[in-house]
């Protein structure tokens, strides 16, 4: 890819997230192709110029550079592993997933890219729809230091801080350690904030001191925010969280680690989606709280 201003790229998953994604691609003025699983939510990106693709090998057949940001392992595997996936069409390409999924999957998905004479990176995010929108979301990237090198100038159209962690999977560990600290956090946050309102305290005011010290962050100053005031819309869906977390404590039990916060954090997720929070925000952990109190 010697001209990146001119890169062909494919753009697989236009969800909550990977809609604004592909629109910094196709904003930047490279041609893009595009498949979705439900065509309805690819609507605005073809309004935009993109072009539309009928399977993943199809966009794997037109690009240099393909993305793939969906929304489990499986998806994954399907979309790369396919009779009609990336790798059935794919051809001397650069091939991301920006998903956040298994490491061993990230590894196996780099070896069989390197038999069809293609490099693969795994580039999981943080940020959620705010910093995919703003193209400020945290990239955390595993594979060759040549594939990511030829890889950054993309990246940087979605993202404000962009590391190459190591060899691949390495980014899908780094992402671990985000979702890890994460949960642990935003227990936290609901925690302290279900304590000021038992005790009977204006919940802002409350914001205002601890926001400012040594408790301060964005889990409790954005997400702490949504919260006080009722707003439990998706940033990041709950679903997503729950299987981040699984996949987080299954490598930690691999690695022989003891992880409770985690295993905690999983466990009162699971009960938010039992009782049919899935398609909530993270933040949405509150209602636990709430409803013990």
């Amino acid at each position: 890819m010697t001209d990146t201003k001119n890169t062909r790229v494919g753009f697989i998953g236009l969800g909550i997230m990977g809609r604004s994604m592909a629109g910094h691609i196709l904003a930047a003025g490279h041609p893009l192709w595009v498949y979705n699983r439900s065509r309805e939510k690819a609507a605005e990106t073809l309004a935009a110029g993109a072009t539309w693709c009928d399977t993943p090998a199809a966009v794997a057949a037109q690009s240099e550079v393909v993305i793939t940001m969906v929304g489990n392992p499986s998806d994954v595997e399907q979309v790369w592993l396919g009779a009609d996936g990336v790798l059935a069409g794919a051809r001397d390409a650069l091939l991301i997933d920006m998903t956040t999924s298994s490491p061993e999957l990230a590894r196996r998905l780099a070896a069989e890219a390197a038999q069809r004479a293609c490099r693969a990176l795994d580039a999981p995010v943080s940020g959620g729809e705010v910093g995919a929108r703003d193209a400020k979301l945290s990239i955390m990237v595993g594979g060759a230091q040549d594939a990511f090198d030829a890889a950054l100038p993309l990246l940087q159209l979605m993202g404000a801080n962009i590391v190459r962690q190591g060899e691949a999977g390495a980014g899908q560990h780094t992402k671990m350690c985000n979702q890890i600290v994460i949960a642990s956090t935003i227990m936290g946050v609901c925690e302290g904030l279900a304590y000021g309102k038992a005790a009977g305290l204006d919940l802002p005011t409350v914001l205002k001191s601890i926001g400012a010290g040594a408790a301060g962050g964005f889990q409790l100053s954005v997400m702490g925010g949504k919260i006080i005031e009722g707003d439990f819309a998706p940033g990041f869906f709950i679903e997503h969280f729950v299987k981040d977390l699984g996949i987080a404590l299954a490598e930690a039990q691999r690695m022989q680690l003891d992880l409770p916060a985690l295993a905690l954090a999983r466990k009162l997720y699971t009960g938010l989606v039992d009782q049919g929070h899935s398609r909530l925000g993270t933040q949405a952990l509150f209602k636990h709280y709430e409803a013990r109190s």
